[in-house]
C-alpha cells in the first residue's frame, strides 16, 4: 500500500481522480441547473400577450433543467401513472394515450416503469410551450419511440386523429390552463365512454367545506393559493369540483410532498382518476382518526377469536347480512368463505381498517404466492414495487397514507409489528435470553399433540409454575406480572382495556392466573403445528401452510378472488354507527361490550334490538364469567344463552376468554 493508503495500481490513480472530479462536476452542474429553475419559479414572472407566450417566458429559460428538478417536486406523477397502468392491465395492445400539458415527455418515460409503451397504438404529448416541446422531441428521438408524437398545441382544441382515447392525463398542467372547463370538456369528448380513464395529478387547496379528506386549514389554503398564483398557477378547488361534476370518480388520494431546497414546507397535491359517468362511482371517503389513547398503528395483526365455534353457532348462509368488528380482518374474510351474502366490517382504529383493506386489495390484485409471502410469511422481498404498482392504486387515501410509510413491516416481519406484535417479539426475545428459545421452536414444530404436551411440560418455567414451591411461585409470578402484565403493557401490547381488566378481577382472578390458564389450555389441548395457527404465529412470527387463517389457504384464496371478496364492506368508525346503517341477521360483537360502561352497553342493547331482524343471532365473548351486560341484552328483547365457560375447561384454540354467549332476537 502506498503513501496515504492509495491502493490503486500505478497509473490508475489519475483516472480515478478524474472520475471523481467528473462526478463532482455533474453534481455541481445539477445544483446550478436547480438554481436556474428556482430563479424562474421565484423571481421571473410570466409575461406575454397570450397564454402560449406566458408559458414560454416562464418555462423557456428552465426547459433544459426541467426534468431533474421536477423529479423531486412533482410527487403525484408516479402514483397517477401506476394507478392508470394498473387499471389498463387487461385492456389489450391498441391503447391511445393523450398526455395534455405533457411538457418534456417525462411522463411517457416514467410510464415504462409500469407498462410497456408497445401496449399503446399511439401516444400524444400535447403542450403549448415551444421550448418544452423541443425537449420532448429530443427525448422521443433519443429513446427511439416510434408511436409517440409531440404536438405543440392547445389542450382546449386538440383531438387525437383516431377520434378516441383510452387514457387522458393532466399531470400538473390543469392548474395552468385558464379555461380549464374547455380543456376538461374537450378531453371528455374523445374519452372512450366504456373503458376510458381520465387521470389528473396537481397541487391543490381545498374549499372551506370540501370533502373531508381534501380539507386544509385556513392558513394553508391562503398560503398555497397565493404562492402559486404568483406564477399564474391556480390551485383552487374549482378544477377538481368540475371533474367531480363531469365524471365518475374512480380513485383519489390527497397528500403532501417536499420542495427542493425549501425546508419544512410540504406542498399539498392530489391524484384523481375518473371515467365517463357510471353507477360504480366511489363515495366520498370520510376522514377518521383513532380514538384518544390508541397507538399510532394497529393493535392486532390477526383476529384473536376462534372462528370455528362462531361458524358452528351462526350457520352462515347467502341471505345473511353480517356485522362484525375488523380486528385483524381474518374472521371477516372467513365469514365470506362460509357463504355470507354481505359482511360489514367496522373498527374505530383506522389502522385495523387499513390492514383489512390491504388484505382485501391483495386478494383482488395479486397472485396467491405474493399474498402468502405478505400475510403467511409476513415478509415480501419486493414489497415496495408491489405496493407502488399493484396495491396503492386501489387503496383508499387513509390506507395509502398508513402503508406507504410502513412498508418496512414486510421487511422485518409483519407479525412483529403493532401492539401485540411488539409484545410477541419482546416475549420471544426474553425466552431466548432465559434459554427457552429452542423449547419455543420445539413447541411450535412438534409433529403430534402428545409431543407438544411433553415439550410444554418439560419447559423449566412451566415445571416451576406447576410443581414449584407455592410461595416461591407466587412471589415470582407477582414480580413478573408487575413488569410484563401491568395495565400499560396489557393495553398497548395485548389490547386489554382497563374495564376488561376490572372484569377479570371481579371474578377473583389475578391477571397472571388468567394468562396461565389461557396458555396452558392452548398448549395442552390444541396442536399448534397442524391446527392452532394463533399460537403457532406467536412462537414463530409466521403461519404454516397447514396452520393458517382460512383466507390463506389456496382454495379459499381462489374463492375470494373469484368474487366473494366483493361482498366485504370495510367501515372506519364506531360500532354503533355501522349497526345503525342497515338491518342485520347476524352480529358478532367479539369482546367489544367488555370495553363499554353500563350506559353505553345499555344503549347498544337497545340499538341491537332495533337493527337485528327477528330470528337474528348476536354472539360475543367476555373476559367475565357472567358479564353484567348479558341481562341488558336479554331485557332488550333477546333470548340469551351462555354456550361455554372457562370454568368448564378448555374453550377453543384461542382459549383467551371466560365465556361465550349467543342471543337470538325474539
Amino acid at each position: 500500500m502506498g503513501a496515504g493508503g492509495d491502493s490503486y495500481p500505478y497509473g490508475q490513480h489519475q483516472l480515478v481522480r478524474r472520475i471523481r472530479s467528473s462526478d463532482k462536476l455533474r453534481k455541481f452542474g445539477g445544483v446550478k441547473n436547480d438554481l436556474i429553475v428556482l430563479k424562474s419559479i421565484w423571481l421571473n414572472k410570466a409575461s406575454g400577450q397570450d397564454h402560449a407566450s406566458r408559458l414560454e417566458s416562464f418555462y423557456g429559460p428552465q426547459a433544459h433543467a426541467y426534468d431533474r428538478f421536477r423529479s423531486s417536486f412533482l410527487w403525484g406523477r408516479k402514483p397517477l401513472l401506476a394507478a392508470c397502468a394498473a387499471r389498463l392491465e387487461h385492456h389489450g395492445n391498441d391503447l391511445i394515450w393523450v398526455d395534455l400539458g405533457g411538457g418534456t415527455g417525462e411522463n411517457v418515460d416514467m410510464m415504462t416503469e409500469y407498462m410497456g409503451l408497445n401496449r399503446f397504438k399511439a401516444v400524444y404529448i400535447v403542450d403549448l410551450c415551444h421550448s418544452l416541446c423541443q425537449q420532448a422531441k429530443q427525448k422521443v428521438q433519443q429513446k427511439g419511440w416510434k408511436n409517440v408524437h409531440v404536438i405543440e398545441g392547445d389542450a382546449c382544441t386538440f383531438q387525437p386523429p383516431e377520434g378516441i382515447a383510452t387514457l387522458v392525463t393532466f399531470s400538473y398542467s390543469l392548474s395552468m390552463v385558464p379555461p380549464f372547463h374547455s380543456a376538461v370538456d374537450r378531453a371528455i369528448s374523445y374519452l372512450d365512454p366504456n373503458d376510458g380513464l381520465l387521470g389528473v395529478c396537481d397541487f391543490y387547496t381545498s374549499g372551506r367545506y370540501d370533502l373531508p379528506c381534501r380539507q386544509l386549514g385556513f392558513l394553508r389554503r391562503f398560503f398555497w393559493r397565493a404562492t402559486f398564483d404568483t406564477d399564474n398557477i391556480d390551485v383552487g378547488p374549482e378544477r377538481r369540483a368540475y371533474l367531480d361534476h363531469r365524471l365518475s370518480r374512480v380513485w383519489e388520494v390527497n397528500s403532501q410532498g417536499s420542495i427542493p431546497y425549501v425546508p419544512f414546507l410540504r406542498a399539498p397535491y392530489y391524484v384523481w382518476i375518473g371515467r365517463v359517468p357510471q353507477l360504480a362511482t366511489i363515495m366520498a371517503e370520510t376522514k377518521t382518526e383513532a380514538p384518544s389513547g390508541f397507538p399510532a398503528t394497529f393493535l392486532y395483526t390477526q383476529s384473536w377469536e376462534d372462528p370455528r365455534p362462531d361458524m358452528q353457532v351462526l350457520k352462515i348462509n347467502r341471505r345473511d347480512e353480517v356485522l362484525t368488528l375488523s380486528s385483524g380482518g381474518c374472521n371477516s374474510l372467513n365469514l365470506l368463505l362460509h357463504g355470507a351474502g354481505h359482511v360489514v366490517s367496522v373498527d374505530c382504529n383506522p389502522a385495523q381498517s387499513a390492514l383489512l383493506e390491504l388484505k382485501a386489495t391483495a386478494i383482488r390484485q395479486l397472485e396467491y404466492e405474493d399474498v402468502w409471502a405478505m400475510f403467511g410469511e409476513g415478509r415480501h422481498p419486493h414489497i415496495e414495487r408491489l405496493f407502488e404498482t399493484k396495491l396503492a392504486p386501489f387503496l383508499s387515501q387513509s390506507a395509502n397514507h398508513f402503508w406507504r410509510s410502513r412498508l418496512w413491516y414486510f421487511k422485518r416481519g409483519l407479525y412483529y409489528q403493532g401492539g401485540m406484535g411488539n409484545a410477541i417479539w419482546m416475549l420471544q426475545t426474553i425466552a431466548v435470553f432465559l434459554g427457552m428459545g429452542h423449547s419455543l421452536k420445539r413447541l411450535a414444530y412438534a409433529q403430534t399433540l402428545q409431543e407438544q404436551q411433553a415439550v410444554w411440560n418439560s419447559n423449566w418455567f412451566v415445571r416451576f409454575c406447576k410443581q414449584g414451591n407455592p410461595w416461591l411461585v407466587d412471589m415470582a409470578v407477582r414480580f413478573l406480572a408487575l413488569i410484563f402484565l401491568n395495565r400499560f403493557v396489557l393495553w398497548f401490547g395485548g389490547g386489554v382495556p382497563c374495564k376488561q381488566y376490572r372484569l377479570i378481577h371481579k371474578d377473583g382472578l389475578r391477571i397472571s392466573q388468567y394468562i396461565a390458564r389461557t396458555l396452558d389450555g392452548a398448549a395442552m389441548h390444541s396442536h399448534l403445528r397442524k391446527d392452532n395457527y394463533f399460537y403457532f404465529n406467536c412462537c414463530t412470527g409466521r403461519f404454516a401452510r397447514e396452520s393458517c387463517p382460512s383466507y390463506l389457504k389456496h382454495d379459499s384464496f381462489q374463492q375470494l378472488k373469484s368474487g366473494d371478496i366483493d361482498k366485504l364492506e370495510i367501515m372506519n368508525g364506531v360500532f354503533m354507527q355501522a349497526l345503525m346503517s342497515r338491518k342485520f341477521t347476524k352480529v358478532i360483537l367479539m369482546d367489544h361490550v367488555d370495553w363499554l360502561d353500563e350506559q353505553a352497553a345499555s344503549q347498544l342493547a337497545t340499538r341491537l334490538a332495533d337493527q337485528v331482524l327477528p330470528g337474528g343471532l348476536v354472539i360475543w365473548r367476555s373476559a367475565a364469567l357472567v358479564p353484567p351486560y348479558a341481562k341488558l341484552i336479554e331485557h332488550a328483547g333477546f333470548e340469551v344463552k351462555c354456550l361455554q365457560k372457562a370454568t368448564d375447561g378448555y374453550m377453543d384454540r384461542v382459549n383467551m376468554y371466560c365465556s361465550f354467549w349467543v342471543a337470538e332476537r325474539k
